[in-house]
């Protein structure tokens, strides 16, 4: 049962990227200007133009050009960028390095914040603390990406100027200048969902204060703290994991307004950058 399940699913991933290869190659062939326009510009001469095409493989017919692309692309060859002329395949792994380690950063940062502010909102019930923090969450959860991204540059990078506003430098160059120039992206990214997992482990906590097992660990005299760490977090943090782990993917997809507006190089801007050059291998 299992084996033929995952065989299903298998097959079902390949039509499905088959068939949106298909279609994003079919609207490429729609776009008003192709790759030899985009290299040579509106000036270019007709046999300028008929060169590049000739060298790029754009004067075969469509179903060629797919075809070709597809069988090299079978074989691990996404062929080789109109843009700079480097391996299509190396670019996208090292963006998609780029775009992981933007995630994980986010993901730690929202962690490190998340989870302290839903156990103090679940302490404080009802309580001023709560009703802030519920607050936050909602005005957190209401704002895009794009307007977070925009006031967290205006406070750090405009008012407060403590931070690079955009760009990119790997840790590999300068360690220092690559943590400082991944703080502001992680901040809008963790913002992100801060708030839904804030309220996700209030709600936990505070049904886990309210059990049996917690209640006798007060009559016992034991301190709050070990109360809250020992017995009440455990368990409270279990289905916070869950949820956390199906928000990973929302992460990749989050970080696409992000990396644009941050200048980032990776996975998501990679193939806006892509489209404006009508760079038809990495499309």
């Amino acid at each position: 049962m299992t084996a033929s399940y995952l065989l299903k699913r298998l097959l079902l991933m390949i039509y499905t990227l088959l068939v949106v290869s298909l279609l994003v190659f079919g609207i490429t062939q729609l776009l008003p200007a192709d790759a030899a326009v985009t290299l040579l510009g509106q000036n270019a001469t007709p046999d300028a133009l008929a060169a590049v095409r000739a060298r790029l493989g754009l004067d075969a017919p469509a179903w060629l050009q797919y075809w070709h692309w597809l069988t090299q692309a079978l074989q691990g060859n996404f062929g080789v960028s109109m843009r700079n002329g480097l391996a299509v395949g190396p670019t996208l792994l090292t963006a998609l390095s780029r775009s992981l380690l933007l995630a994980l950063c986010a993901l730690l940062l929202m962690l490190v914040i998340a989870i302290p502010l839903g156990i103090w909102a679940a302490v404080r019930r009802g309580k001023t603390a709560d009703v802030l923090v519920s607050m936050i969450s909602y005005m957190s959860i209401s704002f895009p990406e794009f307007v977070t991204a925009t006031l967290v540059l205006l406070l750090f990078a405009d008012v407060w100027q403590i931070l690079p506003a955009t760009g990119y430098v790997p840790l590999s160059e300068n360690f220092i200048s690559g943590i400082q120039h991944l703080i502001l992206p992680s901040i809008t990214v963790a913002l992100i969902l801060v708030a839904h997992v804030s309220r996700m482990v209030r709600s936990e906590m505070v049904d886990v204060l309210h059990t049996d097992y917690v209640r006798a660990a007060w009559l016992k005299g034991l301190s709050r703290r070990r109360i809250l760490w020992r017995h009440a977090l455990r368990n409270g943090l279990l289905p916070t994991i869950t949820i956390v782990a199906l928000d990973v993917g929302y992460l990749l997809g989050g970080i696409v307004v992000v990396e644009e507006i941050f200048a980032i190089p990776g996975i998501g801007r990679e193939p806006i950058v892509a489209v404006q050059a009508r760079d038809l291998p990495t499309i």
